[in-house]
């Protein structure tokens, strides 16, 4: 019998033997394109619409740069997992954690990868119930919502009456049950594929549109004072904005373990491509955003819109179905880790059934209660997404890895530690001392033209 070594002698370490060959797992269904799809759907989710706020926060020029910092910690920290997971012989992020870093490491894992998604999944009903309810306030004959001046304050609280489509509640339960529940009974993620290629495309027409606007629509808006200032003091806070948006790290393992050929090498192609795609799109989208409303600029970005704009009215349906259809990603990892935790990582038919309904009822029924939730979702960017994305990864890998201290991937793993830490600390007390403010269904001032000046004269920008 040959040595295992001669079967590759272009591999020089132990280290790479075990990154490049594939995983004791068998592959899924999925090609590089479906895998590329799911991790772009992943990242363009609720994260997307509140880019251009943390270009506000942080400052417009900084707040690209960090951007593209954010995007190539994700892509780099995402390989990292997949070749600490193949160092530990490991399919799982939680496996992986268990066996660098033991029960405890695995509990504190377990409970942030299910509260970050579970909490995303909120956030996504909250969205789709407040977007698609000025959707359908728009179709002629229902003056619910109509007139200008029964908008200023929070108008969505007391439609209903004219037409259902306007309540938000009934929307939701709507959605649930025709739209995310069923996505989300899906067994394999690889049939998600396709779903998630018409939420891209919906994404990119979204894009248009923002971009569209801030040529035509801008010019009504009153630039705020230094509006272009390169550096704000909540660049911290934005960062956690931005690593909400991007995270992907959650369920890199469930698309890695879908593709056909499962390798460093497809997954590293895969990571680029779809990383690289997000990217592009998450800053010509909250530049154009930022462009439009500088200092005015909203969390929901679709909140700086008037509601007799009727192609950002279109917009904001794109943006509520590519919502619903980034649900059951979200859905397949809270319920990966209630299976990992509780079922030994094996749920019956009837089980898996029981366990997507039960988390499907739970997110849909807090989002009936709660309207707004935009302290929760800093707060969920700072201390489930920074440690997911940068602490989590990097100090796995640096724990399995054979290297020497001063090899590159120890020594940016290291930085990239140490920065989430900071991130993680500092964002969350900034975020406690000055949360995100809730502008929900306010009509904003410059939708009425007569007002501007009024609006400048008496308020600071």
């Amino acid at each position: 019998m040959e040595p295992p070594a001669a079967a590759a002698p272009q591999v020089e370490t132990d280290d790479q033997i075990a990154l490049l060959s594939k995983p004791r797992k068998k592959g899924g269904n999925s090609d590089l394109a479906s895998a590329a799809f799911n991790i772009v759907n992943s990242i363009i989710g609720s994260g997307l619409i509140g880019l251009p706020y943390s270009m506000k926060e942080a400052g417009f020029p900084l707040g690209v740069l960090l951007l593209f910092v954010v995007a190539y910690i994700t892509g780099y920290s995402i390989i990292l997992l997949i070749k600490g997971g193949n160092l530990s012989s490991t399919t799982t992020y939680q496996e992986l954690v268990r066996k660098t870093y033991g029960r405890a490491g695995y509990i504190i894992l377990s409970t942030l990868q299910f509260l970050y998604p579970f909490i995303a999944m909120i956030s996504y009903n909250i969205i789709t119930g407040d977007t698609l309810t000025k959707v359908f306030q728009r179709i002629p004959g229902d003056d619910s919502c109509n007139g200008h001046l029964k908008c200023i304050g929070n108008c969505t609280s007391s439609v209903g009456l004219d037409n259902v489509l306007t309540d938000r509640h009934f929307i939701i339960l709507l959605t649930t049950i025709i739209f995310t529940l069923p996505l989300s009974l899906y067994q394999d993620i690889a049939k998600l594929g396709k779903i998630s290629l018409i939420s891209l495309i919906l994404t990119i027409v979204i894009l248009i549109i923002v971009m569209v606007r801030t040529v035509t629509f801008s010019p009504q808006v009153p630039k705020s004072e230094n509006a272009w200032t390169f550096a704000r003091s909540n660049a911290i806070q934005a960062i956690g904005v931005m690593s909400f948006a991007f995270i992907c790290n959650h369920n890199s393992f469930l698309i890695y373990g879908s593709l056909e050929e499962p390798t460093l090498k497809n997954w590293s192609q895969v990571t680029h491509v779809s990383v690289s795609l997000a990217v592009v799109i998450s800053v010509v989208f909250a530049a154009c955003g930022y462009m439009t409303f500088t200092g005015y600029t909203e969390g929901d970005i679709f909140e700086n819109y008037c509601r007799d704009d009727n192609l950002a009215t279109f917009g904001r349906f794109c943006y509520g179905v590519t919502v619903i259809l980034t649900f059951p990603l979200e859905c397949f990892v809270t319920r990966e880790v209630i299976a990992n935790v509780f079922f030994h990582g094996n749920l019956s038919t009837v089980f898996h059934i029981v366990v997507t309904v039960v988390i499907v009822a739970v997110a849909t029924g807090v989002s009936l209660v709660y309207d707004c939730l935009g302290i929760v979702l800093e707060l969920n960017g700072v201390l489930s997404a920074t440690p997911l994305v940068f602490i989590i990864p990097s100090a796995c890998y640096l724990r399995l890895s054979k290297e020497r201290w001063n090899h590159s991937d120890n020594l940016i793993s290291g930085l990239i530690l140490a920065l989430g830490v900071l991130v993680m600390a500092v964002g969350f007390v900034m975020t406690v001392l000055h949360p995100q403010e809730c502008s929900h269904g306010k009509e904003m001032f410059y939708c009425f033209p007569s007002n501007v000046s009024v609006h400048n004269s008496t308020l600071p920008p």
